[in-house]
């Protein structure tokens, strides 16, 4: 059997009973549970990414062990589960977008909670802020592996194993889907991949009802154990005993896809005015009934704010004619205080709104006029920088042109010395021909004239 040096990611029982979900009073339940369905997560994401199985099997395996070393009360299982897949699909090089896995884990929590399913829009703040906490836990990821994401995976064994055995054929897939319902326990950070190949190739067997050789152990021959083989399937069937998992909000951080964790602060609602005044009145036991008359005041339902303050005025007047208890006179002008500013939250709201966009406004412009100052102020550097140019062109082709008139007179002043000699020669030569040709003429006329 070869073994890898790398693949050494295994706990003790002790040691996955005192994880650190532990130390933040999350139980064994409520984590098995959240293991279930963030492996749940990446199976039904990497069906709908049109992933293959081994980035399924690798991202479920990283899953287990980020979480061995790391709590559900810190890191959000939703946002694991999507890093997971996306350092699952470039390990196994099948190569997947963030922006393809942050929209399907959109659309999956859009239909597991039963909300409108709205498109992501690459483009908003929350994508964007997604993006960055999906590459952050990524990294989380990457650095509780120490960089070491190696992982051997049961499924290569058991058709090795299932045909040396000799078995029929209907037993290979039964022992395929349980190696992959595997992957949702813990099974991969506890066994090696040949001893949970062992394990579901024997509970396939114990299935169908098909014997297997005992009377030489063929676990043996594969290097396991019966107790861990024993142990594989007990944990398988305590698998199938639970019921579906569902998600448990246990993260301090953001929960969900759908919204952005840093806007889901809580809000309390704001208390009312007529609800304290009313308060107050119901503790007071000195409060007349005009006073209790006077607080039910409803200053919606006078129309106008003129009235309702005109008409608190007339029932403080008839509050002092009759010298009743101050605190009713109190309770009035509260009344008459709140009339008049019903109207004025609405307006400073609108008013607040309309300054808050001519703000914005006037900053857009101002950033508009400071874009246009910079491309001015490049425009007038390029202009000076092609002036320079041009006049260090203008000097060069200056001299070039001077030097071009000297190298030009030289050569003419060549070929003028030249011509003159060869005038010279010419007119020397003509002079010899000239004599030569009267003294020949002379002798002819001497020799044909001898008297003369």
């Amino acid at each position: 059997m070869i073994y890898t040096v790398i693949d050494t990611f295994y706990l003790t029982d002790e040691q996955l009973k005192n994880s650190p979900s532990r130390k933040d009073d999350i139980d064994e339940a409520t984590e098995t549970n959240l293991r279930i369905y963030g492996c749940d997560l990446i199976q039904e994401s990497g069906i709908l990414l049109r992933l293959p199985q081994a980035v399924m099997a690798t991202g479920q395996v990283l899953f287990h062990r980020f979480y061995c070393k790391k709590s559900f009360a810190r890191f959000n299982v939703k946002r694991v589960a999507a890093s997971c897949v996306w350092l699952a699909s470039k390990l196994e090089e099948s190569p997947r977008k963030a922006r393809q896995v942050l929209i399907v884990f959109h659309r999956m929590e859009c239909r597991r909670e039963n909300l409108p399913i709205v498109h992501l829009d690459p483009f908003s703040k929350k994508y964007a802020e997604l993006k960055t906490d999906l590459s952050r836990t990524e990294r989380h990821i990457l650095k509780e592996m120490g960089f070491i994401c190696h992982v051997e995976h049961p499924h290569k064994f058991i058709s090795n194993y299932l045909a040396t055995l000799k078995t029929p054929p209907e037993l290979t897939q039964e022992a395929w889907n349980l190696a992959n319902d595997s992957l949702r326990t813990t099974l991969c950070v506890q066994f090696k991949s040949e001893v949970v190949a062992c394990g579901v190739v024997y509970a396939a067997a114990r299935r169908f009802q098909v014997p297997l050789p005992e009377n030489e152990p063929w676990w043996e021959v594969f290097d396991a154990e019966k107790s861990a083989i024993d142990e594989v399937c007990r944990v398988l069937a305590h698998l199938y005993s639970l019921p579906k998992a569902q998600y448990i909000p246990v993260c301090k951080d953001g929960d969900s896809f759908t919204s952005s964790s840093k806007s889901r602060d809580s809000q309390t609602p704001p208390v009312s005015k007529e609800v304290l005044l009313s308060g107050a009145s119901a503790n007071n036991d000195t409060v007349t009934p005009k006073a209790a008359a006077s607080a039910t005041i409803n200053p919606d339902s006078g129309g106008s704010k003129n009235s309702v303050v005109k008409q608190a005025l007339d029932m403080l007047k008839e509050s002092k004619k009759g010298d009743d208890d101050p605190k009713s006179m109190a309770v009035a002008v509260a009344v008459a205080v709140e009339g008049e500013g019903r109207e004025e939250p609405i307006q400073s709201k609108s008013e607040h709104r309309t300054e808050a966009s001519g703000e914005r406004n006037k900053e857009r412009e101002r950033d508009r006029d400071r874009e246009r100052e910079r491309v001015k102020a490049r425009d007038r550097d390029r202009g000076r920088d092609s002036d320079r140019e041009r006049e260090r062109d203008e000097i060069d082709r200056d001299r070039d042109k001077v030097k071009d008139r000297k190298h030009r007179s030289k050569d003419r002043a060549k070929d003028s010395g030249g011509h003159s000699e060869k005038s010279r020669h010419h007119s020397s030569r003509d002079r010899d021909y000239h004599s030569s040709s009267y003294s020949s003429r002379e002798k002819d006329r001497h020799r044909h004239h001898p008297y003369s």
